[in-house]
């Protein structure tokens, strides 16, 4: 418990120093680095050793031009660089038939998607609402999707332990139960509300970070969006757990002393993030 509470301080004095870059180049870089070293570890989940390191490999230039692509110089490569991602993957196994199993392969394609996806959502928010139009608004709204996710995970643990009695994915994940769950969208939609309000005042405007002055609805939004994100956590918790439970690994990686990996630890931040950077633009930014 020791590991798992300075770990956890020093992840969070580090996030700090992270936001401190925001407004600059390195964020991405840093963005990208994570991304990374998430798709490393479902790498060596599925077991690709070094004979498989061009699989990995293709994945670095690819991450870095997704988590540039806020540049305009870089985004008219996208699809040209997907392309050949498909391509290369087709041939890798065409070429290597006999040594690489298709399915494993397919996994790692599709989770390092999802994992792509979910990294790149922090930068399409600081892309479309910079901080000389909208101030701190990007910022907030990433805090705010970790907050979904990670608070919504720890009432969860509380609720669970204080009330847990019907388990909800016994064979998945044995530990969660169904007042658990309740617990977690709970608290998820009061830290989301209460972070609001933190918010509002601290930018010294009511309708907080929407042009339009929605009033008191804003917070009805923000607490629905709160509901939907912690059952998105909670789905992708168990997504993940699904996978190493298939692979046969306890952790995802050691990065975190005592918390395991980055996917041990953004789990339940891979749909939400895009979730709820969709929905801020498409409710709060249209």
């Amino acid at each position: 418990m020791k590991t798992r509470i300075i770990t956890a301080i020093v992840g969070i004095l580090v996030l700090i120093g992270v936001l401190f870059t925001f407004d600059t180049l390195v964020f991405n870089f840093v963005i990208a680095a994570i991304t990374l070293i998430a798709i490393h570890e479902i790498f060596k989940a599925l077991g690709f050793g070094r004979k498989e390191w061009p699989m990995y490999a293709v994945f670095v230039p690819y991450t870095l031009l997704i988590m540039l692509s806020s540049y305009q110089v870089w985004r008219r490569l996208v699809m040209p660089a997907s392309f050949l991602m498909v391509l290369f993957f087709g041939i890798y196994l065409v070429v290597r038939n006999a040594q690489v199993d298709f399915a494993k392969a397919s996994g790692l394609v599709m989770f390092s998607g999802i994992v792509i996806f979910c990294f790149y959502s922090f930068i399409r928010l600081k892309e479309l609402l910079p901080v000389e139009t909208y101030g701190y608004d990007a910022m907030f709204f990433i805090l705010l999707i970790l907050c979904f996710a990670w608070g919504g995970d720890t009432c969860a643990y509380f609720a669970g332990r204080a009330f847990g009695k019907h388990k909800l994915c016994p064979v998945v994940s044995p530990k969660k139960t169904v007042e658990g769950a309740i617990g977690g969208v709970l608290g998820t939609m009061v830290f989301g509300v209460i972070a609001t309000v933190i918010y509002s005042i601290a930018a010294n405007r009511m309708e907080a970070f929407t042009r339009t002055n929605i009033g008191v609805s804003m917070y009805v939004i923000i607490a629905l969006l709160a509901c939907v994100a912690a059952v998105l956590g909670i789905y992708g918790d168990l997504f993940a757990s699904v996978v190493k439970r298939q692979c046969g690994i306890k952790d995802y990686g050691t990065i975190f002393p005592g918390h395991g990996g980055i996917l041990d630890r953004f789990d339940s931040v891979m749909f939400i993030a895009p979730f709820v950077t969709m929905v801020v633009i498409a409710v709060f930014y249209h």
